[in-house]
């Protein structure tokens, strides 16, 4: 059982207590922390509230959160693409529609359950149990390079180097319309979305600081091919900030309006290059993977 004892501060006065303690807690939804409400598991100054309950400034609200229960994670025969791979790591090209890691809906088809199949017993365990190897991810619909860790020495080394920035990542991405500027930078904290949680935004408030460099690679007539550089890593970067100004990814069903000319599986985005320092040697490398083949067909269609 997890328990923490926050103070409510002035700027949370007169917030109601289940969406207060869901900002603090954003790997969860609101309604989790409702249920645990109900339960008894979120007390204000020692004694029971309801979810509606407005926050006074001063409040003490505690939160236990019960721990989780694992579910049984079997390795699968499911085909990689495996663009590097010595002992201590791998980089994987996760194709459009594979989840990274299980979750609640997704316990079978992952490249976790893909990469317990192909790595046996050699994987980093700091992660835990549902994600063995996993040091960073990409959203389901995005496709690209994903480093894969095969012991703890090389998931504190890379998780290190995600931490300072050091890592170098670039992504592709076709967006709607016709982006003017040849190149920018997108500086605007991202945070979970006040309303709907399955979505992020920019948020001044509560969200964290998040760097997007980007560049025009080709213009078309509806759409504009871009490249991205990423200087942070937070949940849906990219797609936020081009739909802050305006250009949301093409095919992007969280945040674009969802007129499409092309039957897309999710956002037009790919992670393209990944750069780091190995581990063991301290050698630079640098691995890219290549644009998938829906992708090179847009570009072909509007050239």
């Amino acid at each position: 059982m997890r328990t923490e004892t926050f103070e409510v501060s002035y700027e949370h006065e007169g917030e109601r207590l289940d969406k207060y303690v869901s900002m603090l807690f954003t790997e969860q939804s609101r309604s989790f922390f409702q249920k645990l409400i109900k339960d008894g598991h979120v007390t204000v100054n020692d004694k029971a509230e309801k979810a509606n309950y407005r926050l006074k400034i001063e409040d003490f609200v505690q939160v236990e959160i019960p721990d989780a229960v694992e579910t049984q994670i079997l390795p699968e025969n499911i085909p990689l693409d495996i663009l590097y791979e010595d002992e201590d790591l791998l980089v994987v090209n996760k194709p459009k529609g594979m989840v990274v890691h299980p979750s609640a809906g997704h316990y079978s088809g992952t490249l976790v359950n893909a990469i317990m199949y192909h790595c046996k017993n050699s994987l980093s365990g700091i992660n835990g149990e549902i994600r063995p190897g996993i040091v960073h991810r990409i959203d389901m619909d995005t496709t690209g390079s994903l480093i894969v860790c095969k012991n703890d020495e090389c998931h504190i080394a890379i998780a290190e180097q995600i931490k300072i920035h050091s890592i170098n990542r670039i992504y592709r991405g076709i967006v709607c319309g016709i982006v003017k500027e040849d190149e920018g930078t997108i500086h605007a904290p991202i945070g979970r979305h006040p309303i709907d949680r399955k979505k992020m935004a920019i948020n001044e408030k509560n969200g964290k600081d998040a760097i997007t460099h980007y560049k025009v690679l080709e213009r078309f007539e509806k759409y504009t091919y871009m490249e991205f550089k990423l200087e942070t890593g937070r949940t849906h970067q990219i797609r936020v900030h081009m739909a802050s100004i305006g250009h949301p990814l093409l095919g992007d069903p969280l945040y674009s309006n969802g007129k499409c000319a092309y039957k897309l599986q999710g956002q037009t985005l790919h992670a393209m290059t990944i750069g780091f320092n190995h581990p063991k040697t301290g050698k630079y490398i640098e691995i890219s993977a290549p644009l998938p083949n829906y992708f090179e067909k847009i570009l072909r269609d509007n050239r």
